[in-house]
């Protein structure tokens, strides 16, 4: 992809083109949104504008890629000798020190070995650190020291969901990127389904704890399907695959390294269904503030509370530019059964979800009581 491939994200882009064409370069980055495969895809878009054979300029200034030249497609595929990835892989799902810098136990490479090694086969030399929120603490303060005194010929980028959780001073030395854009990403059509699937069942009757129940199965056999394709897709491509006949201590490592690749995307994607969740309960929100405005209005003008029936609650609605879903009919017929107040509540309940799933809770018990919770 190319920066005029990504929808949605014209302002963050537009920000950075600028900076590239002024020849003001930044040594560290911190891209933050609400998806890190986004955000991966414009750190790896800006490696490859930078890098590029046939860039498109403005004036003498590279401000976006071919897409088409072979730097472009090494970078794409994964393969090129200057960009540098690094990802939480470890048991604990954190990036370790060992991935910033050599000790006993790090993989064959390490981002600041990579770093600072002259380019090899373009222009500058990338080291994008995906989640950069799960650096640990010994691992962020390694990284600092290079974050402050970068080589040559060296771009860092930072990417996190959660800029809150890193630590201020490597915030403080980074330039910040915002490609949140104006609501929730587009989603892919699994997630679409899965979310007006939920909010028909959630419209349904659903004060039943049977009810409850059921929604939370949706959920999880949602779930179970994604973690299973991940492990397929995973699987495919890890080494164990490739190289069936290496010594045992190797494929006990690549089965370590692969258990905590699918952990790592697995909760990356369910993180990406709870943030849909969350955008649908929203919507739920945004109508019961026009709801309650509406009903207010009425008892002002006189009109007995009694009287306002479900069709004139349904007259009340939000203007869609406000809605993530407008095309959505179940997310009004659950504003008109619950309070501002109820709306307000679940906002802060999937919230907590989120939180508690960082942490090492139990995820169908954190699940289970996350959407017990819920005022639908």
């Amino acid at each position: 992809m190319a920066f005029k491939d990504f929808a949605g994200e014209e302002q963050g882009v537009e920000l950075l083109q600028r900076s590239l064409e002024r020849g003001r370069l930044a040594h560290g980055y911190l891209f933050t949104g609400h998806q890190l495969d986004r955000l991966e895809g414009l750190a790896r878009t800006l490696a490859k504008t930078l890098n590029c054979l046939h860039p498109v300029k403005r004036g003498t200034a590279a401000v976006d890629c071919c897409d088409q030249c072979l730097n472009c497609q090494k970078i794409e595929h994964g393969n090129h000798a200057d960009v540098f990835w690094v990802r939480p892989e470890s048991k604990s799902r954190q990036i370790k020190i060992g991935q910033i810098v050599r000790r006993d136990d790090s993989p064959p490479r390490v981002l600041l070995d990579a770093i600072n090694l002259k380019p090899t086969e373009s222009q500058y030399k990338f080291g994008i650190i995906v989640a950069a929120d799960r650096m640990n603490e010994n691992a962020a303060n390694a990284f600092l020291k290079t974050l402050e005194e970068p080589p040559p010929c060296s771009v860092l980028i930072l990417l996190t969901t959660e800029p809150q959780r890193m630590l201020e001073t490597i915030l403080s030395r980074c330039l910040r990127l915002n490609f949140a854009g104006e609501g929730p990403q587009q989603l892919a059509p699994a997630q679409m389904e899965w979310v007006a699937t939920f909010s028909e069942m959630a419209a349904a009757n659903q004060k039943s704890l049977m009810g409850r129940y059921r929604l939370m199965d949706v959920l999880l056999r949602k779930l179970n399907e994604v973690k299973a394709n991940i492990d397929e897709t995973l699987t495919a491509s890890s080494p164990l695959e490739k190289y069936p006949d290496a010594d045992d201590g190797l494929r006990k490592k690549w089965e370590e390294e692969l258990k905590a690749a699918v952990e790592a995307e697995y909760r990356r994607q369910r993180g990406d269904f709870l943030l849909a969740l969350q955008w649908w309960l929203r919507d739920v929100w945004v109508h019961t503030l026009g709801i309650d405005h509406g009903l207010k209005s009425a008892v002002d003008a006189g009109v007995a509370e009694r009287e306002t029936t479900n069709h004139q609650l349904s007259a009340i609605h939000a203007p869609e530019t406000l809605l993530a879903f407008p095309q959505l009919a179940g997310t009004q017929r659950v504003a008109q059964r619950i309070t501002l107040h109820s709306a307000m509540e679940n906002l802060r309940v999937i919230e907590q979800l989120q939180c508690w799933l960082h942490t090492n809770a139990q995820e169908a018990l954190a699940l289970e009581v996350g959407l017990l919770k819920l005022q639908l």
